[in-house]
């Protein structure tokens, strides 16, 4: 087997060794962890240049992604940078709240701001929590704001058990994934975002009068790793994404819930050893593709819950007729909910802190009118339909905020599908018109 490892303990060494010699890598590397009693544990390994899965334990069980989360911040920054939105001088404003994030962070005062490329180096570099949900809200306009376009953004990336909360990985109940998801996240960062993913990559930098080192130790160590995220919570666990280009070989592995930042590295160099020899030379084109809206159109009843005052278009029908949207078909598979309590993001550090993090509130969104679309029975559906209508919406839902919100009727729940962000009723009543043009059903609401 090819010398890998560049840097790894002289008893992973002889283990490997033996097993390859054996014939037994496989069993021997991963049986240890699956006999074991952590329950956060989870891994993958895919072949980037197939999409194969080589490996998967735990794959697609709901797990706590820490600052995993920053690796979608960072794909939504990258999105405006290529669309021309913002540039690496775009300054961040640094508000309160921002300065306020914790343990981890720049340091920057409230009523300072940072550049857009800080902020990036920031993030893949010591994870910084404030330079995240500075981030977050000045693309976002508000953090919550943002987190609803993360997950939107997931979704769309085929991320069906992800649901971000906010842009840093602190905790939060309803923020969960899975390594699978992460492993497309992984890969559609590589492959989407080809002139700023070498940003995974910086071991180093300079702010103000410290140097930053990289929380990912396996960069420089292990041979063709070229990023891109850790993680770490006390509920979590120690969590890695690790990408690998070598020999035309690319693999894209997945460690969460390790015991310690140490054996998190261990059993991720370790399943690079075992996996990359197997893994193809040749790729077979983009693995990660946008998820194609409408594509097995399903019908998704609209939610009926209106006044005849504020229903749009036929106030004297009220909204028992507006239209059904046609979306695609959502996912019945729903990840569990999971309760954690509250810990502080330090990652990168063997060490739990009882420090308490706040969850971040629902957004309160701009303007006072609002429009409803219509409603599913999963957020992830509702999010499906926002996302469809504002790629119809046009000019009209230019700056109008996507967002969710959950009822009860009778037994079943539902979560509305709204947009936020209008001035006036004008405004509402004339995204509704845009929309009824696509054939869909829209009412308007004051907020």
């Amino acid at each position: 087997m090819r010398n890998i490892v560049k840097s790894v303990s002289a008893f992973a060494r002889a283990v490997l060794t033996t097993c390859v010699v054996a014939g037994l890598a496989g069993s021997m590397v991963t049986s240890a962890w699956a006999k074991g009693a952590n329950p956060k544990f989870a891994a993958i390994v895919i072949d980037a240049n197939t999409g194969k899965t080589l490996y998967s334990q735990a794959g697609d069980s709901p797990r706590y992604p820490a600052s995993l989360t920053k690796m979608m911040t960072l794909y939504l920054v990258f999105e405006a940078l290529t669309s021309g939105k913002i540039d690496k001088s775009t300054l961040v404003p640094i508000t309160k709240r921002a300065a306020s994030m914790a343990p981890t962070k720049l340091g920057a005062p409230a009523g300072t701001s940072i550049t857009i490329e800080t902020a990036i180096l920031g993030l893949v570099t010591k994870s910084a929590n404030d330079a995240a949900c500075a981030t977050g809200e000045f693309l976002g306009g508000s953090e919550g704001n943002f987190a609803q376009m993360m997950t939107a953004k997931a979704h769309q990336l085929g991320m069906s058990n992800t649901t971000f909360r906010n842009a840093s990985g602190l905790p939060n109940p309803g923020q969960v994934t899975t390594a699978h998801d992460m492993a497309i996240l992984g890969m559609a960062l590589r492959e989407h975002f080809p002139k700023y993913y070498g940003y995974f990559s910086t071991r180093s930098f300079q702010y103000g009068r410290s140097r930053l080192p990289n929380h990912n130790k396996l960069l420089g160590r292990v041979a063709g790793v070229d990023g891109i995220k850790t993680g770490y919570t006390a509920k979590s666990g120690y969590n890695l994404v690790s990408s690998v280009s070598l020999d035309g070989k690319k693999l894209i592995t997945v460690v969460m819930g390790g015991t310690s930042g140490g054996s998190r590295d261990r059993q991720v160099t370790d399943l690079i050893a075992q996996y990359l020899p197997k893994a193809s030379g040749r790729s077979g084109g983009p693995m990660v593709a946008l998820a194609k809206i409408l594509k097995g159109k399903q019908p998704i009843v609209a939610d009926t819950e209106a006044t005849a005052q504020t229903a749009y278009a036929e106030p004297d029908t009220g909204a028992k007729n507006i239209d059904p949207l046609i979306v695609a078909a959502i996912p019945t598979k729903k990840p569990k909910q999971l309760v954690i309590s509250l810990a502080a993001e330090e990652d990168g550090v063997d060490a739990v802190t009882t420090a308490s993090a706040p969850v971040e509130p629902e957004p309160t969104g701009q303007g006072v009118w609002v429009i409803q679309i219509a409603a599913a029975d999963s957020e992830a559906g509702a999010m499906k339909i926002l996302n469809s209508a504002k790629a119809k919406g046009g000019k009209a839902l230019a700056f109008a905020s996507p967002f969710t919100q959950e009822v009860q009727k009778g037994e079943a729940t539902l979560f509305r599908a709204r947009f936020r962000g209008f001035d006036t009723k004008v405004a509402a009543w004339n995204a509704c018109s845009a929309l009824k043009k696509s054939n869909i059903g829209c009412f308007a609401l004051n907020n």
